[in-house]
């Protein structure tokens, strides 16, 4: 112990005789090395002795700065009312990202019927949007079964949009949903608007419509618009494009136009109900 009181009082003499005397750091290095070393090699029960001085000497200075250390871990671990724990914090962010999820969706949805409101003049018009039941969507494509929810406003003759396109009318109301032809159905036959001409289009049952006998071959892709119906539907809204035109089997002069779908009626989700002059409005 006397022997590192020597080399610590040495070592203190020299850094402080270095104000007055110009000492050189490879000097300085070497003797703090030398004290290390004895310390390293010093037995237990002398560095033991050592430290507890040391404790006993800086023990004012040293409880402060544990007290200090210790008042601000309870404050951030929940002893301030305005913080909260790091499991709590974890639940908050988690619960954060799922409602920012939930808005992005949300928002989505408001876009799309949106999307539908300002692509035509709806007036007194509500949109009803309902779930397609995938089990009701066939090969033949002729039909589907929405789940209507707890609208009563659903009627029969209304229109279906999916996409921003008509895809139908509903045919059939009842208390567990409602029932809606699509374009593609035999049993269709709706009034269209292609080219400026008022034709009907009818359903072929292979996710394929026609408009038969047309004077005038039409460009493939052209929009075909299902025609304005009075208490129905109040503007042209898209239903399909041409595909092809073929000669009328009955006449070569004139044409079979083949329209498809404007959307994929197989992948439906959801569609939403145009409601003319619902009840409540004025």
């Amino acid at each position: 112990m006397r022997l590192v009181g020597f080399c610590c009082g040495v070592s203190v003499y020299w850094i402080m005789a270095g104000k007055q005397t110009k000492v050189s750091r490879r000097m300085l290095f070497t003797w703090l090395m030398l004290g290390g070393l004895i310390l390293l090699i010093a037995p237990a029960k002398w560095t033991s002795s050592f430290q507890f001085a040391f404790l006993r000497v800086f023990r004012w200075p040293l409880s402060i700065g544990e007290n200090i250390s210790l008042s601000v871990e309870n404050r951030g671990i929940g002893g301030d009312s305005e913080t909260v724990s790091r499991k709590k914090y974890r639940e908050l962010l988690n619960h954060y990202a799922n409602m920012e999820a939930r808005l992005r969706q949300e928002q989505a949805k408001v876009e799309q019927l949106t999307g539908v409101r300002e692509s035509f003049a709806l007036g007194n018009t509500k949109l009803v949007e309902a779930l397609v039941y995938p089990v009701s969507i066939g090969k033949g494509n002729s039909e589907i079964l929405i789940d209507k929810g707890a609208d009563s406003s659903l009627a029969k003759g209304q229109f279906v949009l999916a996409e921003n396109s008509i895809v139908g009318t509903i045919s059939e109301v009842s208390t567990a949903g409602a029932r809606v032809r699509l374009i593609t159905s035999t049993a269709s036959n709706m009034a269209v608007d292609i080219g400026g001409t008022k034709r009907f289009m009818r359903g072929t049952g292979d996710n394929l419509a026609k408009i038969p006998m047309m004077k005038n071959k039409i460009e493939a892709g052209t929009a075909v618009m299902a025609a304005r119906k009075a208490g129905v539907l109040n503007t042209p809204i898209t239903v399909g494009r041409v595909l092809r035109c073929d000669r009328n089997m009955d006449s070569a002069v004139l044409w079979d136009i083949i329209v498809e779908p404007a959307c994929d009626i197989q992948q439906l989700n959801d569609v939403v109900v145009v409601v003319m002059n619902p009840q409540g409005q004025k």
